[in-house]
């Protein structure tokens, strides 16, 4: 497959369809994969910065060592790009980081899909849901402490 000569990932507007939810399946690294987030203060201080801005809201996500899956959708219409609001949660964790020498935190760029359907919600999640699993940290996906729903996105 031929390159199109980008370095970072597209980041599409969210489309509204008649009827349905906008809900984007998105993915955060940290800077050069450093595996510093699977604690309790990492996971504490996300799901704080997450509710500090509620242009989007975050339904469930998981957070590994070097990156986090979340589901997030509109908090707000009419809604705001879903970058700035990156921009921000990620700005205010690193600032009140709990260790200064993992800086910088993260990546400058992030994943991002919209969602088209509610099967693709529920494959989405048995899939992020089983990453600690996968990844050989337990052998039960519930038994992962950094995980939760902070807000019930309804498809």
């Amino acid at each position: 497959m031929e390159s199109d000569g980008r370095k970072h990932p597209i980041h599409l507007a969210a489309r509204e369809r008649f009827n349905t939810a906008i809900i984007i399946f998105a993915t955060v690294c940290t800077k050069e994969r450093k595996p510093i987030l699977a604690n309790e203060n990492s996971h504490q201080l996300l799901r704080n910065a997450w509710k500090l801005k509620t242009d989007w809201i975050v339904g469930r996500y998981v957070i590994m060592p070097d990156h986090i899956h979340f589901f997030c959708a509109p908090g707000t219409m009419p809604r705001v790009p879903l970058a700035p609001w990156m921009k921000f949660w990620k700005s205010h964790a690193a600032r009140f980081w709990p260790n200064p020498q993992d800086a910088p935190i993260w990546q400058r760029h992030f994943w991002d899909t919209q969602l088209r359907r509610g099967e693709s919600y529920a494959q989405k999640w048995d899939y992020v849901v089983q990453n600690p699993v996968r990844a050989k940290l337990l052998e039960a996906w519930n038994e992962w402490p950094y995980q939760g729903e902070l807000n019930e996105l309804r498809w």
